[in-house]
């Protein structure tokens, strides 16, 4: 009876083996879980961080596009356009937010340049100088942009049926403007089309 009751006592070494695996299979798949929680912690934190990028650039090129002032000089001339749109570029004059509460008028550009979607623009003089124009402002909006088109809904000609155009020049603006952006391939980013309609 001694020996029966020293054996149920204590544990054998089979049972102290049992536990010792149980006990390592939890640890590891801990291990597991929490590297996996981190991984995917951070992967979102990156797709948030992309589509923040994104959603801000598409809200500044918005405002920017649908604010074109419909005359933004009193004297407009064949030779000095309000607004010229190409396939891959588009200059303008608008107005652009100073960040101290109001905006103020300025030759814009928005192109793309070494693989970014940039905004450069130089501040909008109303008399005339002899002097040379300052350099432009470059401020980069979007990175690693593999392509840029622009189209500009309009009748290009007075009396003609509106279409998308992949040309626009003149001090008129157009009703619509279509703006794609292409990334690389393997780049997970999307944009889908902005069409902005500018106040007229």
């Amino acid at each position: 009876m001694t020996a029966t009751a020293g054996r149920e006592a204590g544990f054998t070494l089979l049972e102290m083996l049992v536990v010792l695996v149980v006990l390592g299979m939890l640890v590891v798949g801990l291990a597991q879980g929490v590297r996996a929680g981190l991984t995917m912690w951070g992967a979102q934190t990156r797709r948030i961080s992309e589509t923040s990028e994104l959603d801000a650039v598409a809200r500044i090129l918005r405002t920017l596009l649908s604010e074109l002032p419909a005359s933004s000089s009193s004297i407009v001339t064949a030779s000095a356009p309000e607004i010229k749109g190409h396939p891959d570029s588009l200059e303008f004059v608008g107005d652009l937010p100073t960040g101290l509460g109001t905006t103020r008028r300025a030759d814009i550009t928005i192109e793309l340049r070494n693989g970014r979607l940039a905004l450069r623009w130089i501040p909008r003089r109303h008399e005339l100088s002899g002097a040379p124009p300052p350099e432009p402002t470059e401020t980069e909006l979007l990175g690693r942009v593999d392509h840029l088109d622009f189209a500009y809904w309009g009748a290009p000609v007075s009396g003609q049926p509106a279409a998308w155009q992949a040309q626009w020049d003149g001090p008129d603006i157009p009703e619509l403007i279509r703006l794609r952006l292409g990334f690389a391939r393997g780049d997970r980013r999307r944009w889908p089309d902005l069409i902005a309609a500018p106040k007229h």
